[in-house]
């Protein structure tokens, strides 16, 4: 059966009972599977699908609330969903490798159930998410008829764009707040990658505009600054705040020269954070009127932190982009290592060509793993019935994806770290965590730590703000020991935001 959005599609939510059995504890729960519909002047135009895993507590309405999605923009949430703080989550290698077929489920001992309700939420377009049939009676009076080109546009697009997706989330939000009559528990929000961009977003706009306020906010491999996430000969920061990940990646490869002592990472990437910001930025802004000499003791310096050959830092100017470091770390044993968790190398196919043509071992490689684990805990734990596809990661969405904020782009480019600080102001009392892994290439922890110097916070509420890195990759949680880090590190911060 069809699952376009204008044809009916056979499906069936689902409310069911488990437990979670923990060393010391047992905690029965209840999974609901459903379709929230989303209006725009009382008229549904979307249905949206989370799964919600409430603890069975006499006491609900005082138990933590979190809501949580993941990024792309495309991205379902399906990725911490079954990777880090569901009941059930994938199995991994201890240090994120990926096993081999078929996915293997495990109950998660490191489940963020323990100490809050969780609610996974698929933006429209994503997992089973859909937009509905525009209605009919406004059909039937317009006289306009549309463009091919619009006809041929899924209805999903107009949620397809920054302000529109975090309405929709809001709108969400409150209506699950009301559903559930969960207004007066301790509310959090939780995002990964483009969902920490949200989750920065919503911590001013869920306060400001839908009347929400938030205990605590998450921000997971967060894109805070579009501005950061791709250098060019003009833009110099983010080639400064990719450096301290490179190190870290060659160092753990054992291709760098030692910034201390051998094996410790911590002090490599202590030197190579100093040199991104005291030595690495000035050597880019002086461009030209650098002498051969000051620039041929920089590029030195940048091969031995990142285990690249000279001539082709040389070659690169000092700019070297996370594709050139995949391909060339370890190109000697015809290796690639991932975009999003340098720690992982696959064999490259294509090693006797010039450009690499290859895929991202730790992107394209975790699909399978994903949408094995969601399909089978939604449609066999949880008995969900549907025909629909579980989109996973929608790359329409993710090409149509628009950044226009009509006129509000007030420094020439997309940013959430404004909203991030407004929302912090207006509410002195919410936590803010951000994490990344040591490892990820896409969203480097560096530029987290560089934009919260920046950030400019009042004495008052700076404390409230945390930042911890762990050893992996954009998911960090696929690591069974940092999973476990971060799970003891997010106890303690529930427990305070809520103290």
């Amino acid at each position: 059966m069809s699952d376009t959005p204008n044809s009916p599609v056979a499906r069936k939510s689902s409310i069911t009972e488990h437990a979670l059995t923990l060393s010391d504890r047992r905690i029965r729960y209840t999974a609901s599977a459903e379709w929230q519909t989303l209006f725009d002047q009382e008229n549904p135009v979307a249905e949206m699908f989370h799964v919600a895993y409430l603890a069975e507590t006499d006491e609900a309405t005082t138990r933590p609330l979190t809501f949580v999605f993941n990024g792309g923009p495309g991205a379902a949430s399906a990725y911490l969903h079954m990777g880090a703080l569901g009941p059930k989550r994938i199995y991994f290698d201890a240090n994120g490798g990926l096993p081999k077929p078929p996915v293997r489920l495990v109950d998660n001992l490191e489940s963020w159930l323990s100490f809050t309700d969780l609610v996974f939420i698929d933006p429209i377009g994503t997992g089973f998410s859909r937009s509905l049939p525009a209605n009919k009676d406004k059909q039937d009076k317009s006289s306009e008829t549309p463009s091919s080109t619009e006809a041929e546009k899924p209805k999903e697009v107009e949620f397809w764009e920054v302000e529109r997706d975090l309405k929709a989330l809001g709108e969400f939000i409150q209506r699950f707040l009301s559903r559930h009559k969960r207004w007066l528990s301790p509310i959090f929000i939780a995002g990964e990658s483009y969902g920490g961009f949200r989750v920065a977003k919503l911590a001013r706009k869920l306060q400001q505009e839908f009347g929400i306020g938030l205990s605590g906010a998450i921000l997971i491999s967060p894109a805070l600054e579009f501005s950061l996430l791709g250098g060019n000969d003009y833009n110099l920061t983010s080639w400064a705040t990719l450096l301290p990940s490179l190190a870290a990646a060659a160092a753990h490869h054992g291709r760098a020269q030692w910034a201390g002592e051998p094996g410790d990472l911590s002090a490599h990437m202590a030197v190579a954070e100093l040199f991104a910001r005291r030595t690495l930025i000035p050597l880019l802004a002086m461009g030209n009127a650098l002498t051969s000499e000051e620039r041929q003791s920089a590029y030195q310096q940048i091969a031995n932190l990142i285990g690249l050959p000279l001539s082709l830092v040389e070659r690169q100017a000092g700019r070297v982009d996370i594709e050139v470091f995949s391909r060339e770390l370890l190109r000697d044993r015809q290796r690639i290592v991932g975009l999003y968790d340098a720690s992982i190398t696959a064999i490259d196919p294509f090693p006797d060509r010039t450009v690499y043509q290859g895929i991202d071992p730790t992107l394209d490689g975790l699909d399978r793993l994903f949408t094995g684990a969601i399909n089978s805990h939604l449609r066999d734990t949880l008995g969900l019935e549907t025909d629909l596809t579980y989109h996973l990661l929608n790359l329409e969405t993710f090409k149509a994806w628009q950044f226009d904020l009509k006129g509000e782009l007030k420094q020439g480019f997309i940013g959430a770290v404004d909203d991030l600080r407004i929302g912090m102001t207006l509410n002195p009392y919410m936590q803010v965590y951000i994490t990344h892994g040591f490892f990820d290439l896409v969203t480097p922890y560096f530029a987290s730590n560089h934009l919260a110097d920046l950030l400019k916070l009042d004495p008052e509420i700076r404390p409230n703000l945390t930042l911890k890195h762990f050893q992996g990759g954009h998911m960090f949680y696929s690591w069974d020991d940092s999973r476990q880090q971060w799970f003891t590190e997010m106890e303690t911060f529930y427990r305070n935001a809520i103290a």
